[in-house]
């Protein structure tokens, strides 16, 4: 079971948490939203939590809860940029189909 981070995606979480000037990196999951079922969720951690799994890439900690790790497993984050658009995209081999707005997904 992984999680990866692209250099780009790995190098974007580093800045901000240098800038921010704490955190041990970065935690992500998954809650029910949307008309797909599902969304995701990320947020810079300050601490692990107790029952958190933890991955590593290009030097980043990844904290996953071991409920969203099922539907984590084998993902790829990203970092782009497209025209005045950037933020981090989620490269999910478990994505069965997504809504139409792009917020939500299936599995």
């Amino acid at each position: 079971m992984s999680i990866t981070l692209t250099e780009r995606a790995a190098k974007h979480v580093h800045n901000f948490l240098e800038k921010r000037g704490k955190g041990v990196g970065l935690r992500l999951g998954v809650r029910t939203s949307g008309c797909s079922g599902m969304a995701y969720k990320l947020e810079f951690a300050d601490q692990a939590g107790e029952n958190d799994l933890q991955f590593v890439s290009s030097g980043v900690t990844v904290l996953v809860d071991p409920q969203s790790l099922p539907y984590l497993d084998g993902m790829e984050l990203d970092y782009t940029r497209e025209g005045l658009n950037e933020g981090f995209k989620f490269n999910n081999p478990n994505v069965k189909d997504l809504c139409g707005c792009g917020e939500s997904f299936k599995v």
